[in-house]
């Protein structure tokens, strides 16, 4: 058995997938990265909040909200950020390619030179 975090993944299982392990540390650490983004985030808002309080001074309550919805907002993006690089990981690791990130290209259509015809067979000017 191969531990997983705090569950174990059967032998068979990582072997077929060499890769687990780098990605479970990826994932790992991702998480890790939020939690601490989530931290220091709303302990840096409120620090600053609390120097502008002196020229705006609003309740304490207000303070705390905007600190932990802003900071939870920064922890989401940063998470998600690195979640996805991890999906790519595993993808490497899996397939030994390199997904596609870019949006795909949208080509114009070509407008007809002429007169074009509808598909009730009527002449177009």
């Amino acid at each position: 058995m191969v531990n997983l975090g705090l569950t174990k993944v059967d032998d068979a299982l990582a072997a077929k997938h060499p890769g687990l392990g780098s990605y479970a540390a990826c994932q790992s650490h991702a998480f890790m990265k939020g939690t601490g983004t989530f931290i220091l985030g709303a302990a840096a808002l409120f620090a600053v909040q609390k120097v502008l309080q002196r020229k705006l001074p609003y309740p304490l309550q207000w303070n705390l909200l905007i600190s932990t919805v802003a900071s939870s907002v920064g922890s989401y993006a940063v998470t998600r950020w690195e979640t996805q690089k991890c999906s790519d990981l595993w993808l490497l690791l899996e397939t030994g390619k390199v997904p596609d990130r870019s949006p795909p290209q949208v080509s114009k259509p070509e407008e007809p030179k002429g007169p074009g015809k509808t598909k009730y067979g009527d002449v177009m000017e």
